[in-house]
């Protein structure tokens, strides 16, 4: 069977692509391995999609050219992706920093994606195996459900997290098979397990702070939360996307106020000194925290040397992870396809006409916060109006 297009992969950015071609008169197949589309889309933000962020901006994604992203986010804003939503009447609302979750469920976004989809009259195959790809003038697919040929191949099927629901290295063997380079992949918006202290970690299990992570030039206030191996939350999760190993994560626990001035000011204070913080840290961590770093006695008997390391502890902890959760527990993947490999304004390979690689499989990362479905959604985009 004879296509314009075929895209492998039925999720967000594929789905995308697969639309916005087939509005131009496409005849377009869309394969998927899973038995359901969108599974990614289904599980995300705790079951309600946090389908974008109002206030995207190039500097949220980290990738070796930090330009490529300009032009696809340019063309396809989130403002555009909210109207969309909004002509679906699925109603939604901003959960907090501009991101955007739905009211009820994820499920509506994938009904929407496959609303358009079918309006669009595109094929989609689920439980599908591809078991080869070749080019001559056209590309051949070879499927457990038979073979296909089609002018233009886009590759949308995703990252390595999340194995559970079906991501695989599948697209990143296909760059291998067409000679593209990869940048180096890794689990990214991820819990990190730090290098040691695990018995004091058990301990704090479950505890949550408001704290700035800081890594290189890059910082992050939002709650960490303390794990059995280490250190999880919001600002962790950001802060992965940009720590190396062997090399310090600098926390700040306690970035609204100053633990130096405010142990000057009450330096008389006869409070014991876990019962003193507790006014600026949770009484578990305050206990716990004091009794591995300090002696627990009352705040006036601290010297300004005592008081300036417990200042330094709190306000600059220098903590080192040993590595991360892995793909298991990553919300994407580092790295991907090379964006030397790519056109930015087609997402078009440069070396090999008519195939294209869209979504998590680029070397584009978003942050935490609805920036990496806006890039499925324009690198989807943008794709799908030359395919």
């Amino acid at each position: 069977m004879k296509f314009d297009a075929i895209i492998i992969g039925a999720g967000a950015a594929g789905l995308f692509c697969a639309m916005e071609a087939g509005r131009r008169g496409r005849k377009v197949l869309v394969i998927e391995h899973n038995a359901q589309v969108g599974r990614k889309i289904l599980i995300s933000g705790g079951g309600r999609c946090n389908f974008t962020n109002r206030a995207v901006k190039p500097e949220n994604f980290v990738s070796r050219n930090p330009h490529f992203c300009k032009s696809a986010l340019a063309r396809y804003t989130p403002q555009d992706f909210i109207e969309l939503v909004k002509k679906h009447r699925i109603e939604f609302y901003e959960k907090k920093l501009g991101q955007l979750f739905c009211r009820e469920s994820s499920h509506q976004i994938v009904e929407m994606l496959l609303a358009e989809c079918r309006k669009a009259t595109i094929e989609i195959r689920t439980n599908c195996t591809v078991k080869n790809i070749s080019k001559n003038d056209l590309f051949r697919v070879e499927t457990s459900q038979g073979n296909f040929i089609a002018e233009s191949l886009v590759i949308a099927t995703g990252g390595l997290s999340f194995p559970k629901i079906g991501a695989t290295d599948f697209g990143y063997r296909i760059a291998r098979q067409f000679d593209l380079k990869i940048v180096e992949t890794k689990p990214a918006l991820v819990a990190l397990v730090a290098a040691n202290s695990a018995a004091s970690f058990k301990k704090l299990a479950g505890v949550s702070i408001d704290a700035s992570v800081s890594f290189g030039k890059q910082s992050f206030r939002e709650n960490i939360l303390f794990t059995h191996r280490g250190l999880s939350g919001p600002a962790i999760l950001q802060i992965s996307n940009y720590w190396q190993k062997n090399k310090t994560v600098s926390i700040d626990l306690s970035p609204s106020a100053d633990v130096s001035e405010l142990l000057e000011k009450n330096s008389e204070n006869r409070q014991n000194l876990d019962n003193f913080l507790s006014r600026i840290l949770p009484n578990r961590f305050a206990e716990v925290f004091i009794a591995e770093q300090f002696s627990n006695k009352p705040v006036n008997q601290f010297g300004k040397t005592e008081r300036e390391q417990i200042a330094s502890k709190l306000n600059d902890w220098q903590i080192e992870f040993s590595g991360t959760e892995g793909y298991d527990k990553a919300e994407v993947t580092l790295g991907g396809v090379s964006t030397d490999e790519l056109s930015s304004q087609t997402m078009e390979c440069k070396r090999v006409k008519n195939l294209y690689f869209i979504g998590e499989l680029v070397d584009v990362t978003g942050w935490l916060g609805g920036y990496n479905f806006q890039w499925a959604w324009s690198s989807g985009f943008a794709a799908g109006q030359v395919v």
